[in-house]
């Protein structure tokens, strides 16, 4: 973490905001949808959880990954609410609000309709639609949803 933000390292790189472009979003979206890929992340992500106390975060943690999780935060919000916070971003050569809506249409489609491990929420999950919530509401909701579902103070 660098001033509060979560960092990705490659080569000891930062590829951060390289990795967070619509075009990586898109292509995550297909490689993910590999059986291999998924069977190898599956196995990584389950030995992470084992050997650390964790809060993780993908489209199929709560229903594959950590199905036995204590406390499974299904966090949604409008395709267009999610565009229009995309476009707030601050990056260089941003697509247009139309572009980024489509991109996140199409996204949400794909791992819906994947073959292995599809987007879905789980029947335990919480969900919190975080449309017309601003991101400090988001974290006291689920701050709360920790203190009471996992008795910690």
């Amino acid at each position: 973490y660098f001033g509060g933000t979560q960092c990705i390292f490659l080569n000891d790189e930062n590829v951060t905001e390289k990795i967070r472009t619509p075009e990586i979003s898109m292509k995550a979206s297909e490689v993910s949808a590999l059986p291999e890929v998924r069977e190898f992340l599956l196995e990584t992500q389950k030995d992470i959880a084992r050997e650390f106390n964790v809060i993780m975060d993908g489209r199929d943690i709560g229903t594959v990954v950590l199905p036995q999780a204590g406390l499974k935060v299904f966090l949604t919000a409008s395709p267009e609410t999610r565009a229009r916070r995309r476009c707030l971003e601050d990056k260089p050569d941003k697509p247009t609000y139309d572009q980024i809506l489509e991109d996140i249409k199409q996204r949400d489609y794909n791992d819906m309709h994947r073959a292995v491990s599809p987007l879905q929420q789980a029947e335990d999950a919480v969900l919190i639609d975080s449309t017309t919530m601003g991101f400090h509401e988001v974290c006291e909701e689920i701050m709360d949803l920790i203190e009471q579902r996992l008795d910690v103070e």
